[in-house]
């Protein structure tokens, strides 16, 4: 059976988020970075049990879901092997698309060409914000530096 990701997102009720906040803090116990998998028993609705062993990365993923949930967020999953619409891509990055276009044009973020269309990888989303993120945090790392040798006080 596929997975299905490409869902419209809906709001949680109270219900589900009171109930994705006690799952996610029990889940969150099991978390063992030594570990790449975790046994639970699991309990269905009929009673019936069965012993379930699921992946540590599947395991803090669960637990992030419901931690979203529990916060009232609205969620969807992207598998990392995606490839997105630019507009999807700018979504992702919380950037406008016309900024966005400018970054694959400047080759600032690798994607490709599908007839007219482009398409960009997640991974390499993934990867230009990872390196935005340095950028940024060197420049404040400066900044602060430079604040610090002038005696501003900050």
């Amino acid at each position: 059976m596929p997975l299905v990701t490409n869902y419209d997102p809906s709001i949680p009720t109270e219900a589900e988020i009171k109930l994705s906040a006690e799952s996610s803090r029990t889940l969150a116990t099991y978390l063992n970075p030594g570990k790449t998998t975790q046994a639970f028993r699991v309990t269905a609705a009929d009673g019936s049990e069965q012993e379930v062993v699921i992946p540590a990365t599947a395991l803090h993923l669960l637990v992030d879901i419901l931690t979203h949930i529990a916060a009232g967020d609205a969620i969807t999953l992207n598998p990392i092997h995606a490839e997105l619409t630019t507009q999807e891509a700018a979504n992702l990055l919380n950037v406008s698309h016309p900024y966005l276009i400018k970054l694959l044009e400047n080759r600032d973020i690798s994607h490709r060409q599908v007839g007219k269309h482009r398409r960009v990888r997640y991974t390499d989303l993934v990867a230009y914000k990872q390196q935005s993120y340095q950028r940024q945090s060197a420049a404040l790392d400066e900044l602060v530096t430079q604040a610090q040798e002038l005696e501003m006080g900050y």
